[in-house]
């Protein structure tokens, strides 16, 4: 398999659904010039730039999803999309229920998200708790070029309006990618990235490399972590985090949108009322502040889970000897 960032990976993903259905047409700010071999080999009339106006954006391309076609629009970053909310969520988002069916609303809405590059509060905030909060949308944020691509071109096929954010921080990362069908990755199904047995660790995005991070150091003081990357933050795979709990009695979900009314809280949530005998410990949430990112490089660090925080957080609720194979380093009970 070939290995490309996720940025090559998402320009993949475009290339082959637009090859594959005459129907899939990109536009958005800039996109023509960030893309510029998709407007070469497809033309102005499928992939074209727009003008710095988001609601136009979207409610073009909710029309244009009523009509028949498929589009995917590039927002830029996370925060413009409060500029479109009425499109995508008060239309994409209902109008197929309100019209019992009639009308289907394939359309993607890419933007970026995550905190680390130092473009300040407007630019940098992670709103995927609002659209998961909306009927009728779908989210997903993935962790790597291969879930990037084969997300993506599950998104485009998909008859529903579908979330599609990256973490910028993310976008220059390697990995292997598939080609063709055999990239498709379906939305609403996790990913197990590390087997454990003392504690599931529950992430997407970049912050499912801090639970790694944080697994590899936990590894060496003996404890066991199971690492879960959601992959799709709605459609919530339900089954795969109580299955990890069950096994592990304990869970820690690291994200980088804020705790209160945020996925963490709604996994919290499904754990208390699905697993809650299985529990060994109270469930702990790792997330920013309440407070809007900072520009500062050196305060945005501080801002983000860190996996210090992960392996502290871990090492508070697994009793000594929480696995028999590892070197205990807590004082007994």
């Amino acid at each position: 398999m070939d290995q490309v960032t996720i940025e090559a990976a998402i320009g993949q993903a475009l290339a082959e659904e637009m090859a594959r259905d005459a129907r899939v047409l990109t536009f958005g700010e800039g996109v023509a010039l960030k893309r510029r071999d998709l407007a070469e080999r497809f033309g102005a009339e499928r992939v074209r730039n727009t003008p710095l106006s988001e609601a136009i954006i979207a409610g073009t391309a909710a029309g244009a999803a009523a009509t028949g076609l498929r589009p995917v629009i590039d927002m830029l970053y996370i925060p413009f999309l409060t500029l479109a909310m009425d499109a995508i969520a008060n239309s994409a988002g209902k109008l197929r229920y309100i019209s019992g069916g009639q009308f289907s609303f394939p359309l993607v809405v890419m933007a970026q998200t995550g905190a680390g590059w130092g473009v300040g509060a407007q630019h940098t905030h992670n709103l995927e708790a609002w659209f998961a909060h909306t009927p009728g949308l779908k989210v997903v944020m993935p962790s790597n070029a291969a879930d990037a691509k084969g997300l993506l071109k599950a998104a485009i096929r998909d008859e529903n309006p579908v979330l599609f954010f990256t973490d910028m921080t993310l976008g220059f990362n390697p990995g292997e990618v598939a080609e063709g069908e055999a990239a498709l990755v379906p939305i609403g199904k996790a990913a197990l990235r590390r087997a454990g047995c003392d504690v599931t660790l529950v992430s997407y995005s970049k912050a499912v490399h801090t639970c790694l991070a944080a697994a590899e150091q936990l590894a060496a003081q003996g404890v066991e972590a199971e690492v879960l990357d959601l992959r799709t933050v709605k459609p919530l795979d339900e089954a795969a985090i109580l299955r990890s709990v069950k096994k592990t009695g304990r869970l820690i979900v690291v994200h980088e949108g804020a705790r209160f009314c945020g996925v963490g809280a709604e996994i919290a949530a499904l754990v208390s009322e699905q697993a809650h005998a299985a529990l060994k410990a109270p469930v702990r949430r790792i997330t920013p502040p309440d407070v809007p990112v900072p520009a500062s490089y050196a305060l945005e660090q501080a801002f983000l889970p860190q996996a210090q925080a992960v392996v502290d957080a871990v090492l508070a609720i697994c009793p000594p000897h929480a696995h028999p194979r590892g070197q205990a380093v807590f004082e007994p009970a």
